[in-house]
């Protein structure tokens, strides 16, 4: 069986690293390519054509909000929104996300320590291959 190939976007170097060290050691997926901002994870995606993208919410240049709306016009896919800013309280960004059509969220450990990353691998791993299932 062949992996889920997984595009990062991530503005934070420290989390993407861990990221795509938890993705890559999962068996199941792996990244194909990385990015730091949504203008970049554009051509990203559209280079290596992912099974499933995680996007940050907030970065510059192109946020993550901009960015799935863009995605979903070009290059349409299953998108997980991995952030701070989508933990159960944040509705209006969840709502604002759904409508531009990311299928999923994954608040990031508050803490971001990679030892709390690796508490919520299997979590992670199991929304990819969730959404590696849907049909955009």
């Amino acid at each position: 069986m062949s992996k889920i190939r997984v595009v990062l976007i991530e503005d934070s170097i420290v989390a993407l690293e861990v990221l795509q060290r938890l993705i890559n050691s999962s068996g199941e997926a792996e990244v194909v390519g990385a990015a730091t901002d949504g203008v970049e994870g554009l051509a990203i995606v559209e280079r290596t054509q992912p099974d499933v993208i995680c996007t940050d919410l907030q970065m510059p240049n192109m946020d993550g909000l901009e960015f799935t709306k863009a995605v979903m016009q070009r290059f349409p896919r299953p998108v997980l929104v991995i952030s701070n800013a989508v933990h159960p309280t944040d509705v209006d960004n969840i709502f604002n996300l759904m409508q531009a059509g990311a299928l999923d969220f994954f608040p990031k450990p508050s803490s971001g320590t990679v030892t709390d990353y690796e508490k919520l691998r299997d979590i992670l791993i199991t929304k990819i291959k969730v959404l590696a299932s849907k049909k955009v």
